[in-house]
């Protein structure tokens, strides 16, 4: 898994509470404030066409969307790589194991509608674009990691 895979997972984030199975050390369930990321993920939307058009015609890398799953109530978000659009939706690859749901496992593909992603990102100049949920979850952070999350931000 590259650099910008393992910064992003950090990002990956779960609402309710967790199952009987450990948690992969990337959930993020707690701690951080809900309007800040309901806030994110309002941005990343009103913002999608702007990802649509770079992945249409790519001046980065890695471009990835994140895809809000619900298994029996319970709702995990996932990181899906190897992403397409086409006809107003994504496709891709889920790029982490689960922790709470129980539907999906890495490596599947998975399909989701422009409208429902939670979040996008690319690295273009050794800057991430996007990841807006990856900023209420700095806060969650010692101050020195959290700082070196920050210096990859194109827009922190």
């Amino acid at each position: 898994m590259n650099r910008f895979f393992s910064i992003a997972l950090l990002c990956v984030v779960a609402c309710g509470c967790g199952g009987e199975r450990s948690k992969p050390e990337t959930l993020v369930d707690s701690g951080y404030d809900q309007q800040e990321m309901d806030d994110a993920i309002a941005k990343a939307r009103s913002e999608v066409d702007s990802f649509i058009t770079e992945l249409s015609a790519p001046t980065g890398t890695d471009h990835a969307v994140k895809a809000p799953i619900t298994d029996d109530g319970q709702t995990e978000h996932f990181w899906l790589t190897e992403v397409s659009f086409q006809n107003g939706e994504f496709k891709g690859t889920i790029n982490n194991d689960p922790g709470i749901v129980n539907n999906v496992q890495i490596g599947q593909e998975w399909t989701i509608k422009k409208s429902e992603i939670s979040d996008w990102m690319f690295m273009r100049d050794d800057k991430m674009h996007g990841n807006y949920t990856m900023r209420p979850l700095l806060k969650t952070l010692p101050e020195e990691e959290a700082a070196m999350y920050r210096s990859l931000l194109a827009d922190p």
